[in-house]
């Protein structure tokens, strides 16, 4: 084990699948520039060549469609987009290409291709820089779809995704990058669907992903010194979702609140709770919640976005009134001292 960043896992990651497999390939606007995607790429060019490991003109059509080239032709191609938003210009490749090989050739082919999307959040980066648009590629059947949240499950998830037969989108949400935590040095998989609990209790259901299970972790622990005990489930895994964990939990708490960083119109918390009426509207003993982005693109400007992100407390304020319980979340409130759209005041950039 070793403690390392996000973006340090998830670059160590990437060095392991490239030493492990020398048709693996590592390619991407900005992947070779001096900060290297955040510092996810840093050094890799210059330790496993520019055959290998190498920049591409903005042209994200293109450079996804010799993904999927490369991928039938027998490489792995793992390619990066600097944010989810430029990967819009590709979902025609994506959509109609990647996702239908297996399918459209009776499981004898497929693409097995990872596509690296950075989802941006806050610090002004304004309405095309920002958008959490996982539930679309979820909503895809032959992609997989993971968000990890923790150093040692980027990793983990990214060497699985490299080293499957499936096309899978792999999202990073910007404000985990410099989060720091314990990760397995070497070859470390952690399979593609399993969900992860990060708190345990009895009173509520809470499942979230990416950052927001940061929050959902700080929300647990506030309501734990408060009498309150919370399952929190770490998805992990949008496509596929890991619905028999949900359903235990459920079935223990009987309250299920559904956290999700994409809006709520159409999203993977709207998904879970229909799921979870649908199929155990018994063992609910309240309304099922969810707290989500609201359906509305978010501003560059701070003085617009003070009420956009979920946080801790509003977390913690629904759980109390799904319980039916008083609690003052005000100390969630008054302990974080910096930027509302940003995730701590270590948070510095780069854009």
């Amino acid at each position: 084990m070793a403690e390392m960043s996000y973006a340090e896992a998830i670059r160590d990651g990437l060095a392991t699948a490239l030493r492990l497999d020398p048709s693996v390939i590592c390619y991407g606007l900005g992947v070779t520039d001096p900060k290297g995607v955040f510092g996810t790429t840093l050094g890799l060019e210059a330790e496993f060549g520019s055959d290998r490991v190498f920049d591409m003109p903005t042209a994200e059509n293109a450079m996804t469609g010799i993904a999927i080239g490369a991928a039938l032709g027998g490489l792995r191609p793992v390619l990066t987009h600097q944010r989810l938003d430029f990967a819009l210009l590709s979902m025609d490749q994506i959509v109609n290409n990647a996702a239908k090989w297996r399918f459209m050739f009776g499981g004898s082919a497929s693409a097995p291709l990872v596509i690296r999307m950075i989802l941006g959040r806050g610090w002004g980066q304004g309405p095309t820089h920002s958008q959490n648009l996982h539930a679309w590629f979820a909503h895809i059947p032959g992609l997989k779809v993971v968000m990890p949240t923790r150093p040692a499950d980027a990793k983990g998830l990214l060497l699985s995704a490299i080293f499957g037969q499936d096309p899978v989108i792999f999202l990073e949400q910007r404000w985990l990058h410099n989060a720091r935590g314990e990760t397995p040095q070497g070859d470390y998989r952690v399979p593609i669907g399993p969900s992860a609990q990060l708190h345990s209790g009895d009173d509520l259901t809470v499942v979230s992903s990416g950052y927001l299970s940061i929050e959902a972790l700080h929300a647990a622990q506030f309501l734990a010194a408060n009498g309150v005990g919370c399952d929190l489930i770490d998805l992990r895994s949008l496509r596929p979702l890991d619905l028999p964990a949900i359903r235990a939990s459920l079935v223990r708490t009987g309250r299920l609140l559904v956290l999700d960083s994409g809006f709520a119109t159409g999203g993977i918390a709207g998904e879970i709770l229909a799921w979870a009426s649908e199929t155990a509207f018994s063992a609910l003993k309240v309304a099922p919640a969810r707290l989500t982005a609201p359906d509305a693109p978010e501003a560059t400007s701070p003085a617009l976005t003070e009420a956009y992100h979920v946080r801790a407390e509003h977390i913690a304020a629904r759980a109390a009134q799904m319980l039916g319980v008083t609690l003052d979340v005000e100390p969630l409130v008054s302990r974080r001292r910096f930027a509302h759209d940003t995730p701590g005041d270590w948070f510095k950039g780069p854009f």
